[in-house]
């Protein structure tokens, strides 16, 4: 026997006060002393106005984990009584073993309760949500908490990128775009975390039940467009990081985030958004009409008209007035994205009873995508 799950409280975190755009290099700090020359111009394309880092603006050490974010998302839920299952999403765990739930689940200090970390990029946290979902609705958990954290800046600072800059110069100087590709997300990601409880009755005097969570993976038809921990070959394939000695590490910026923006312009709208949608819109009769809010996870306002064209490609021209996005005031926090966005809406006042959300969360690393439909009760 299966149950209605709903959403009864949302709750995020974004740490320290707002970085904007003229301070940015100022915390994470410049590579090599000499300041970018890409950053005005993807700012200017990604149209991001302020963003949170965990760092220490004058050391630029970290200030936080990413489990303690995480745990400080959760508490802002509240008093949320006895949990029976806590399902995290992330990029980048604090550390590779133990897995991210645990740790958070360390940091709150609570009760036994069943711990599930999904790993990926975007989608995992949207994963997570799914895992939540299904574990109430199966009757296995009583009330669950879902997760998408992301801590990137230390990953981001300048002085990450030193020993590649003192190894490669050359190599930078004659192919600057080895440079661009790296230096590209420095300007794009940012810090925070996300959550949701679910409950199996509506709670308060807003709930959103969730209809249906679907997600797909293009990555029979792509390589990877955005890696961490890998070189890519030739060939378009990843050579891990074990592959290389410790010394690579550095010189190479093997733990550095990279993104092909050449595979991910020419890709992402059509591979994460056209294909997949277009195959739910036929299974679950979508139309427009019925969808009140758009919650797209965009990168970049740059995106947000190729977006729209592809809503418009497979008939399903959900209007501008319609969307809602936090992109530019809170950054792109990745799995955490989602959460914010929604918690930001959820206590916004503007969701009514009866209204249909459907969120749209792409992820680049290989083009997968995650759709969420929620209705207001």
């Amino acid at each position: 026997m299966t149950s209605d799950v709903f959403i009864t409280r949302t709750a995020s975190f974004l740490p320290h006060e707002p970085v904007s755009n003229d301070e940015i290099e100022n915390v994470l700090g410049m590579i090599d002393g000499k300041p970018s020359r890409a950053r005005r111009l993807i700012l200017r394309s990604n149209g991001i106005q302020s963003r949170h880092y965990a760092l220490d603006r004058t050391t630029r050490a970290p200030s936080m984990s990413n489990a303690q974010m995480t745990a400080n998302a959760i508490r802002g839920l509240g008093d949320v009584r006895q949990i029976d299952c806590l399902a995290t999403g992330t990029s980048m765990p604090d550390q590779f073993m133990p897995n991210h739930a645990v740790m958070v689940h360390g940091e709150l200090g609570w009760p036994q309760l069943e711990a599930v970390a999904f790993s990926g990029i975007c989608v995992s946290g949207a994963a997570a949500l799914k895992y939540a979902w299904l574990s109430v609705k199966a009757g296995n958990a009583r009330r669950a908490i879902a997760t998408g954290s992301e801590l990137c800046s230390p990953a981001l600072r300048g002085e990450f990128f030193q020993a590649e800059n003192d190894y490669q110069i050359r190599a930078l100087e004659t192919a600057p775009q080895i440079a661009f590709e790296k230096d590209f997300l420095r300007w794009m990601l940012s810090d925070g975390a996300g959550t949701a409880l679910l409950e199996s009755q509506p709670s308060g005097p807003l709930s959103l039940r969730v209809e249906w969570i679907d997600l797909s993976s293009a990555a029979n038809q792509h390589p990877a467009c955005m890696y961490l921990g890998a070189e890519k070959n030739d060939d378009g394939s990843l050579r891990g990081w074990f592959n290389y000695s410790s010394t690579e590490w550095a010189e190479k910026s093997i733990f550095a985030v990279k993104q092909d923006v050449k595979l991910l312009n020419e890709n992402v709208i059509r591979a994460t958004l056209k294909d997949p949608l277009a195959a739910i819109k036929a299974k679950r009769g979508l139309r427009a009409d019925d969808i009140d809010w758009f919650l797209p996870h965009i990168s970049s306002m740059y995106f947000a008209e190729p977006v729209a064209d592809g809503l418009k490609a497979i008939g399903l021209p959900i209007p501008r007035e319609r969307w809602f996005s936090n992109l530019t005031s809170c950054g792109n926090t990745g799995s955490a994205s989602p959460y914010i966005m929604l918690d930001e809406l959820f206590r916004s006042g503007r969701i009514e009873r009866g209204q249909r959300i459907l969120m749209y969360i792409p992820e680049s690393g290989r083009f997968s995508s995650a759709f969420v439909m929620l209705q207001a009760v």
